[in-house]
């Protein structure tokens, strides 16, 4: 059977484990190139194509739903579950997802990309099918990275306390997320990995003194209570843990070998209650380069296969913000022992790798435990550090309570580095940096801004770390800046709600925020090609909004233009549009920014269009609105 005639995974059942290494081989050959070919994550798949083609051979995927925590490690079972044909697509506008998406396909139970969800949402799915006398098995599949995080131990202490609750959990330990796992938690993986398999002894034992004629089929208290002291002997230590928590330990398994799963996987489906069955895997399996190499090769730009090198660049490009953004802080963090990088299991995507290597020190990664992180930096500011935790605007969302609760009620000048805000691109809803601009700026005592480019963003870099007021943010893009000039020192902070005119025009005022102020300066060239001069403001500080600049333009001009890469509900532009309503400058208002819907997977360039935020777009819509209508200055 080629890979390519699976349509449904229960075509699965009845193939010989050589049939399904035959599969296994194509699964890694068309990952592989379509990775190479149009960039996504490569390792988290590679390493489990057995684990997949095992699980789904025991299952009968008609009835039984499996839950993949994060999503990026499920390429194996799109391919299995009829999206092949389609497979070259991944990632790209109106292709396949590079997460799980349950509108995408009937397989993808719970959509995910985000970690330690799984655990969760499989206990969710067993609980109402035992709450409606349903009879079907339900597993999560979650990463050793993913159980760093504090809602799957949160799962993991729910679903013990339920005896009857039938459920399996695959712990997928590649001793990985994207870098290298930190804290106690891998670290007593790693000992179990070390471990012979021994789940098998006490069932064995069992079997041995049924067989005696004195004993029976059953056995007494006594006997059980020996039996379960067994248990606790034969399995590793953090295994007993496990079982202690109430989960029937099994493990840890060779996640590559195909007919040592397909024999585990069946006695696990056998067991009553809930289930963890450690597997043991390689990132980049099968992928030698990425095997060697598993941080480089956790998700990748096209590459050549031959090499595993990026392919060139059609032109150098400028250094991306994260780059920038890492460089300075370094910079500042050389003579500023008191600065501290936090990073949630995202050292490289970051850029705080970088003051990993020259600061040890002066750096700390949590895990995939933002929650943690951010209630670790309160305390570091407690004590007067200059704690900075850098995290994704998508991934800041998992901390909110911790901002409010223990940051800004207690005003600690906590600064927050929101990395990727503003569409993404390819990784699609699930990572789209829409919302920070509004949940953060409704926060008593928060500040924030956001740069208009890698130059300006070095000065907030300044600004962050010397502002103890309060917390602060800074929100920027992903990807490459703009080219400007960048400075080694000597930076200057930028003035606490302090904005800047960049452009003088008598028609329109255009009052932009972070990376819509190069395409509001566009936008305004475009106009003066049509008659129409724009005044353009970059905000730099949504809160506090520099009301003393804007206000007096925005009455004068008589027409008004907000832009910014987020979500319009509560964004920038309501906090312009209440700071006029709220000085009884009542003149005509175009928000631009995203709508109220879901931004899909596509090249941001691709996704900004969709939503009408490209220059050409937005200075129709201008226009639209204004073109025939006179400015107060005409008048």
């Amino acid at each position: 059977m080629h890979l390519s005639e699976i349509v449904h995974p229960n075509q699965l059942h009845g193939c010989s484990v050589h049939q399904l290494e035959q599969i296994a081989r194509q699964i890694r050959e068309k990952h592989l190139q379509t990775v190479a070919t149009s960039g996504g994550h490569l390792g988290p798949g590679l390493g489990v194509v057995e684990l997949t083609l095992a699980l789904y051979q025991t299952l009968d995927l008609d009835r039984d739903k499996v839950v993949w925590d994060v999503g990026h490690q499920a390429y194996p079972h799109k391919m299995l579950t009829g999206r092949y044909n389609r497979f070259h697509t991944l990632r790209q506008k109106d292709g396949i997802a590079g997460y799980l998406k349950r509108c995408e396909s009937r397989f993808d139970h719970f959509g995910a990309g985000h970690a330690s969800t799984s655990i969760s949402a499989a206990l969710g799915m067993a609980i109402g099918r035992d709450r409606k006398g349903e009879d079907f098995k339900v597993a999560a599949i979650i990463g050793d990275g993913a159980l760093t995080g504090g809602m799957a131990l949160e799962a993991i202490n729910h679903a013990g306390h339920l005896p009857d609750t039938n459920l399996l959990v695959i712990l997928n330990d590649n001793e990985m997320s994207i870098s290298p796992n930190v804290g106690a938690i891998p670290r007593y993986l790693n000992k179990m990995r070390l471990s012979p398999p021994m789940q098998f002894l006490t069932d064995n034992l069992e079997e041995q003194f049924k067989h005696l004629p004195f004993f029976g089929e059953s056995l007494s208290p006594e006997l059980q209570r020996f039996k379960e002291g067994m248990k606790r002997l034969a399995v590793p230590k953090v295994g007993a843990v496990f079982e202690e928590l109430g989960f029937t330990y099994m493990g840890p398994v060779d996640g590559h070998n195909i007919e040592e799963l397909i024999t585990t996987f069946n006695q696990a489906h056998e067991i009553s209650g809930p289930v963890l069955l450690h597997v043991a895997t390689t990132k980049g399996k099968g992928y030698e380069i990425a095997e060697k190499d598993q941080v480089g090769y956790h998700a990748q730009t096209p590459f050549n296969l031959a090499t595993g090198k990026a392919l060139p660049a059609s032109k150098p490009k400028p250094p991306k913000y994260s780059k920038v953004f890492a460089h300075t802080l370094v910079k500042l963090a050389e003579n500023q022992p008191k600065i501290v990088g936090i990073t949630a299991a995202m050292a490289t995507g970051t850029g705080l790798d970088k003051l990993h290597a020259k600061l040890p020190n002066q750096y700390v990664d949590v895990g995939i435990a933002e929650q943690h992180a951010v209630t670790l930096a309160a305390g570091l500011a407690c004590e007067g550090m200059r704690p900075v935790a850098a995290i994704y605007s998508t991934f800041l969302q998992r901390a909110y309570d911790q901002i409010i609760h223990d940051v800004c009620i207690q005003n600690l000048p906590v600064f927050f580095c929101l990395d990727r805000a503003g569409i993404v691109g390819a990784d699609g809803p699930t990572h789209q940096g829409l919302y920070d601009i509004a949940y953060l700026r409704c926060l008593p005592n928060m500040t924030a801004m956001a740069p208009k480019d890698e130059a300006e963003l070095q000065r907030m870099v300044v600004t962050g770390i010397e502002y103890t007021d309060g917390p602060i943010a800074m929100r920027y893009p992903r990807g490459n800046g703009y080219g400007v000039p960048l400075m080694e020192e000597g930076w200057e902070p930028v003035p606490i709600g302090k904005g800047e005119i960049l452009r003088h025009g008598e028609d329109l005022l255009i009052v932009a925020y972070g990376s819509m102020v190069h395409p509001a300066v566009q936008t305004a060239e475009i106009l003066s090609e049509h008659g129409m001069e724009a005044t353009v403001i970059n905000a730099r500080f949504v809160k506090p909004l520099d009301k003393e600049l804007i206000l007096p333009k925005a009455e004068q001009i008589g027409r008004v233009v907000t832009m910014e890469e987020g979500c319009l509900m509560g964004g920038f532009g309501s906090a312009v549009a209440e700071a006029l309503m709220d000085a009884d400058v009542l003149v005509p208002l175009l928000r631009l920014g995203v709508p109220d819907q879901l931004v899909d997977h596509a090249k941001p360039d691709e996704a900004k269009a969709d939503v009408g935020l490209m220059p050409a777009q937005m200075a129709e819509k201008i226009r639209a609105k204004y073109a025939a209508q006179p400015s107060v200055v005409s008048k």
